[in-house]
Parts: C-alpha cells; structure tokens; sequence
C-alpha cells in the first residue's frame, strides 16, 4: 500500500536529489528571520479569532458586547478572544467609561485579513497551486 500511495504522488518530488549549494547556503542564513511569525498565524488560525479580525476589518473599531453578538458568543468569550488577539500585538483597546473597545492594531493586519480572504475566494486554500 506504501509504495502505491509513493508511486502515485512521484509527480510532487525530485526524481534525483540535488540541490543548489549556493541557494540553499543564501537562504539558510535568512530562513530564522521567520521566527515568531508562526504565532501570528496560529493566533488568526482559529475560527472564532479570525470572525472577530475580520468584523474588525468591515467595522474600524467595536466594542466587546458587540464582538460577541457577531460571533454569537457571550462577553466572556468574546473578551477572551480579544485578548489574546490584543496580547500577540493584532489588536489594541480602548477604554471609554465601562465599555472597552476594540480595533485591529495596523494596517498590516487588516491586510492579512483580507488577502487571506481574497485567496481563500479565489480557491487557494483547497490544498491546489495557485501559483504560476
């Protein structure tokens, strides 16, 4: 069964090992300037956090109350959600009297958000190559 299953996904793989000494040498220097960035991702990864960074792209700032009736949650969950978007520098806050109130921290977010969209619309997150 194994070697069917390795036979069948051939096409994805190098018939012959080799690799470029000086290309591999020029990006192994720069590969750990990724790390950190996978908890960005993991952050926006779930779901509930993802519902709550894009209601934050349609509306520029909410408060907690209404985070939770958007995503359907209660405050407590909702203000979980938050927090932690707020804590890994997503998302900032505001106090206004007993409401607190939530935007995403820059236009950088905003822009992951809404590439992610986009690319997910387009039919880039089936597991198929969009790239050419």
């Amino acid at each position: 069964m194994t070697q069917q299953y390795l036979k069948s996904n051939t096409h994805d793989t190098c018939d012959t090992f080799c690799f470029d000494e000086e290309k591999v040498n020029r990006i192994q220097k720069r590969v750990d300037e990724v790390n950190g960035v996978e908890l960005l991702f993991k952050a926006l990864s779930d779901s509930t956090r993802i519902k709550i960074a894009y209601a934050l792209t349609i509306e520029n700032e909410l408060c907690v109350c209404d985070v939770a009736n958007i995503i359907g949650s209660s405050t407590a969950t909702a203000s979980h959600h938050l927090r932690l978007l707020r804590d890994l520098g997503l998302a900032k806050h505001r106090k206004e009297g007993k409401l607190v109130f939530y935007s995403l921290a820059d236009d950088h977010v905003h822009q992951l958000v809404s590439i992610a969209l986009i690319h997910s619309k387009e039919g880039g997150s089936n597991g198929e190559s969009t790239r050419k």
